[in-house]
């Protein structure tokens, strides 16, 4: 495997592979071979528009092909664990769309099926192999923060789809599910530790997700994080570290930009640290070409990938019930 690119396939036609084509077209240790849909003349359409060699008329179908190393898994949130799993007893690597899965059950019985198999999955936030995550660890351990007290997140946009999947419970949607993922996970590894307790309030859509999410977590140390999500109010997305010496700003943390600028605020004096990488879905296939070909660990890895999933079932669960949830 290692004398060849990892063959990669996609698994369906869904809306974010173009954020993935271009590095796995870009790639020396990675190539884009085939492409499923649900039906033969979609999946020949998108080849051809996509430049993508070969097209399958069937999820099975392309799972089958024995050439294929790594599936690609954009399908709507609840089929994340049935084909996730699908794929690795048929001897494929998995690159999973967050959110990972929907329920603890879920997740382990994903887990279960890797090492089952002996084949990776792996929950897909591109942010997280691109070196500004590293950097701003660095700036935290460093201590130009001083002790960090507070951290803030937050990720909105406004659906405009009626029939977007992500309205309808059945299929896994919401905004926490969607978008409040993004700064979750992203307090939780910068902070490098698990929430105690978290409290969550929704606004919830006509069809019952939570269209509005706002949620608080306390972390050991007596550090607070506080998140929104929405699919109601215009694009705000930032991250914001707060210590007892200095503020940390970063207000594109999960965008595809290869540059990020972060902005550090201490003694009421603002300074622009500047972090260039590749494109951050380039670092991911990267990042999970390493994983396979060296045993490096994925940039997220499967027990993170659960702790994730439980903070936010409890946020939602602390939702419904108006009481705090404890970890």
């Amino acid at each position: 495997m290692a004398k060849q690119p990892l063959r990669w396939g996609l698994l369906s036609t869904a809306r974010i592979n173009k954020a993935l084509i271009p590095p796995l077209q870009l790639s020396r240790r990675n190539t884009l071979l085939a492409v499923a849909s649900r039906s033969q003349e979609k999946a020949d359409a998108y080849a051809r528009e996509q430049k993508i060699k070969r097209a399958y008329g069937s999820y099975e179908a392309l799972l089958a092909d024995p050439e294929i190393d790594v599936i690609y898994n954009p399908l709507p949130n609840h089929l994340h664990t049935e084909w996730s799993i699908k794929a690795v007893e048929a001897g494929k690597h998995v690159l999973c769309e967050k959110p990972f899965a929907l329920t603890l059950a879920d997740v382990d019985a994903m887990t279960a099926a890797s090492g089952r198999t002996g084949k990776l999955i792996a929950e897909a936030f591109a942010y997280r192999a691109h070196p500004h995550m590293r950097k701003i660890k660095e700036i935290i351990s460093s201590g130009k923060l001083g002790k960090v007290k507070m951290v803030h997140g937050s990720f909105t946009f406004v659906m405009t789809k009626a029939d977007d999947i992500r309205w309808d419970p059945a299929m896994g949607g919401g905004a926490l599910w969607d978008i409040g993922c993004y700064p979750l996970s992203f307090a939780r590894t910068i902070l490098g530790t698990e929430p105690l307790e978290v409290f969550g309030w929704q606004v919830t859509s006509p069809s019952g997700i939570d269209e509005v999410f706002a949620g608080q977590m306390r972390f050991p140390g007596d550090i607070y994080f506080q998140v929104d999500c929405s699919f109601k109010i215009p694009e705000h997305v930032f991250m914001e570290i707060v210590g007892d010496e200095g503020t940390l700003n970063i207000p594109q943390p999960f965008n595809t930009s290869a540059r990020k600028n972060l902005y550090l605020t201490r003694d009421g004096k603002t300074s622009t640290i500047v972090v260039k990488g590749p494109d951050p879905y380039l670092a991911e296939v990267e990042n999970f070409a390493d994983a396979i070909l060296l045993s490096k660990p994925p940039a997220t890895t499967l027990a993170d990938s659960r702790f994730n999933t439980a903070a936010i079932l409890a946020l939602l669960e602390s939702a419904k019930t108006g009481q705090p949830i404890t970890l």
